[in-house]
């Protein structure tokens, strides 16, 4: 049987109450870190990383990084660094006429 912990946040460093059931429930799922962060922190956490991947701060925002077209050498701009050993392709190229509707 479990008791209530208390934990230290890392993102704010306040104290919080790691209670006897949550522990159950990270035994019961086989998670064996006892969580970093207080419930304020991880739900500030999950609603910042929702919409978006790239590591941006801002909800929905992302970074375009500007690249030439591997097939027609058009400008264009994209969600990713590009890397000189793979292929680029604008908007156009991707996405041809005949196969998008």
């Amino acid at each position: 049987m479990s008791s209530d912990k208390t934990l230290v946040c890392k993102d704010c460093n306040q104290e919080f109450v790691f209670t006897a059931s949550e522990q159950d429930f990270y035994t019961e799922k086989g998670f064996t870190n006892e969580p970093g962060r207080c419930p304020a922190c991880r739900q500030a956490r999950k609603n910042n990383d929702r919409g978006h991947r790239g590591g941006n701060s801002f909800k929905g925002e992302r970074t375009l990084y500007n690249a030439v077209c591997s097939r027609c050498g058009a400008q264009t701009q994209v969600p990713f660094q590009p890397k000189q050993d793979r292929e680029v392709l604008c908007r156009d190229c991707f996405r041809p006429k005949n196969n998008y509707r």
